[in-house]
């Protein structure tokens, strides 16, 4: 059994609010959970209205699977436009 774990740091431009930024990463946490199967949570900066961090768990019977469906899910975080990826950090457990 292989665990990826991946921290995502975000920086949300638009966000004038706790509640705009809640609604973007309530969202992203939802579409990414349910499109690439992995356990996602915010885990930092939950009192800042433009910063967030995005905790992402992939677990696997093999790593190149664990890395790619990471990567999957940091590419479409990217493309995704609502957020701007500062920093990825992955390590396997």
């Amino acid at each position: 059994m292989v665990v990826l774990v991946g921290e995502i740091q975000l920086h949300l431009p638009e966000s004038s609010s706790l509640k705009d930024k809640r609604q973007v990463i309530k969202s992203l946490k939802e579409r990414i959970g349910s499109r690439f199967n992995v356990s996602v949570a915010e885990v930092d900066f939950n009192e800042l209205w433009q910063r967030s961090t995005v905790g992402i768990a992939v677990v696997s019977s093999a790593m190149d699977h664990a890395e790619e469906v990471m990567s999957k899910v940091v590419d479409f975080v990217e493309r995704d436009g609502r957020a701007q990826v500062l920093d990825v950090i992955v390590e396997d457990r």
